[in-house]
């Protein structure tokens, strides 16, 4: 069936140096267009031919999924696909390029950005980032534009429909936008500044969204400690003996081995009783957490908006 992972995508983990091979299904995530679409698409105007394997299984390369991307985001900004037909993939990609830049709608930055994505185009999302931020400033593109690529890119990883290589680079990527942006927000001033504790507990790995909570308190003039990632219990101890902050925010999205999230979420109370604890992340919102009196829980993006605001 066409439908199948086919054996020869070495487990769904393109190698670089291996031709990178898509099922029609891979395609159908990645473009959004339906799979039987892409097969009229293929027949009737000849937008791209698959190859065969050995046992008759159809299957494209980069080559054909960067075309069909394309095509897809011209056809959902009103091409005809007849139209495109007749383009040359110049012609295509130069459409492409103007419609990125003065379409804002979600589904056609989504497209652009998973089409840099799978090239690995630093140029072409720096230009996203760029116009993005000058129509509707940093914090609005991550909320608007970032966060539900990542979601995006969640699921085509878990799919197997891109590999590791392609997500880091554009994990890589974000992380810088969102160090030069913390880093142009103005220093605290004025009196009764908040101060933060920004950490990750050991074997969490979620660094692109601790690096935007950095961001948002920052930029509302919040004095913010950024440990980062992997931070064990003790060193947030010394840590928070020199600085005695506030509050302490972390995420929670990976279940702990040696304990249960309860009792994590209580030993963190415990040790710091004289501040506020806040928490988001996965595990919190999954599990039936019960919160000691100086712990909030974030359950969502919009409630820890609300907070920091």
């Amino acid at each position: 069936m066409e439908e199948q992972r086919i054996v020869s995508f070495a487990e769904r983990k393109k190698s670089i140096g291996a031709v990178a091979v898509y099922s029609i299904k891979d395609l159908e995530k990645l473009s959004g267009i339906k799979a039987h679409t892409i097969r009229i698409w293929e027949q009737r105007y000849h937008i791209i031919q698959p190859k065969r394997t050995k046992t008759n299984i159809r299957y494209y390369q980069d080559e054909d999924l960067k075309f069909l991307l394309n095509v897809a985001l011209l056809n959902k900004n009103g091409f005809k696909i007849s139209k495109i037909a007749h383009m040359n993939r110049m012609e295509v990609a130069e459409k492409v390029a103007a419609i990125s830049e003065i379409n804002f709608e979600s589904d056609t930055q989504l497209d652009a950005l998973t089409l840099a994505m799978i090239e690995m185009d630093e140029y072409k999302f720096d230009r996203i980032m760029t116009t993005n931020i000058a129509q509707i400033g940093f914090e609005r593109t991550m909320l608007e534009v970032i966060y539900p690529f990542l979601d995006k890119l969640s699921i085509l990883w878990l799919t197997g429909s891109i590999n590791p290589v392609q997500e880091n680079f554009m994990s890589y990527l974000i992380r810088q936008k969102l160090i030069v942006a913390i880093d142009r927000a103005p220093l605290p001033s004025g009196r009764d500044i908040r101060k933060f504790v920004i950490y990750l507990p050991e074997g969490e790995r979620q660094e692109l969204s601790l690096l935007f909570m950095h961001y948002l308190l920052k930029s509302r003039n919040n004095q913010v400690i950024y440990l980062g990632q992997d931070i064990s219990l003790s060193d947030l101890k010394d840590a928070c003996k020199i600085h005695r902050p506030h509050y302490l925010f972390t995420m929670i999205t990976e279940s702990f081995a040696k304990e249960s999230v309860q009792t994590y979420v209580d030993r963190l109370a415990e040790s710091f009783p004289d501040a506020i604890i806040l928490l988001s992340g996965y595990q919190i919102a999954a599990q039936p957490v019960l919160p000691p009196d100086n712990v909030r829980l974030l359950y969502s993006l919009d409630q820890t908006l609300s907070l920091v605001s």
